[in-house]
């Protein structure tokens, strides 16, 4: 039995953990920085900045999705970008990430939303080949940019 819900703050805890195990997969934990008040605050506070759905097989919890809404300028409507999908390798294999991406499917165009984006690791092949048979596509004539840090502040007090 598969079903994807809404997060709530009780699962935070949950969500801190599968970020954690998301970064291990991705071999970026040493990137992990948040705290759990700050997450908290962002993803449940007065002014969310970011949605989460918990997937759950066989009613425990085995995976997640974390995304927020973009706008197209071409299209004149808002997207959904896809932060973090995360299924547990115990899961995998068994309809749970295909859950979680159908379900934000539906919400996008539920939401009147003209795109579901997301990026995905080069090296993922697996994680690759599976977005394919969903029927999405590369995007590869773009390059991702990325402020941070000491970068950032410098731009931002220039």
């Amino acid at each position: 039995m598969i079903a994807v819900r809404a997060a709530t703050p009780a699962d935070l805890p949950l969500i801190a953990v599968l970020i954690r195990d998301l970064a291990e997969y991705e071999k970026l934990a040493h990137e992990v920085r948040f705290a759990d008040a700050d997450l908290a605050q962002h993803l449940f506070g007065a002014r969310p900045y970011a949605e989460v759905v918990i997937g759950e097989a066989d009613g425990a919890a085995q995976g997640f999705a974390l995304f927020f809404h973009n706008f197209s300028t071409f299209e004149g409507k808002p997207g959904i970008w896809l932060e973090d999908l995360y299924v547990r390798p115990a899961a995998r294999g068994g309809g749970l990430g295909k859950a979680l991406l159908a379900h934000l499917a539906a919400l996008a165009a539920a939401r009147g939303c003209a795109r579901l984006e997301w990026s995905v690791l080069d090296w993922n092949a697996p994680s690759i080949a599976f977005y394919r048979a969903l029927g999405a596509r590369a995007l590869d004539e773009w390059t991702t940019m990325r402020l941070d840090g000491a970068a950032l502040a410098r731009l931002g007090e220039s």
